[in-house]
């Protein structure tokens, strides 16, 4: 959590707006992952 997000598991339990701001980054990650996986498919397949 220190390392990805710049907080430590004890803020973010505790700062609800901290909580948001990392779960937004993680979603972010995530689709972003999505993405490019999409895209190597896309380029793989064609």
């Amino acid at each position: 959590m220190q390392q990805a997000h710049g907080v430590g598991y004890s803020v973010y339990n505790r700062d609800l707006n901290v909580r948001m701001q990392v779960e937004d980054s993680r979603q972010k990650d995530y689709e972003k992952g999505h993405r490019i996986i999409q895209e190597l498919n896309r380029r793989l397949h064609n």
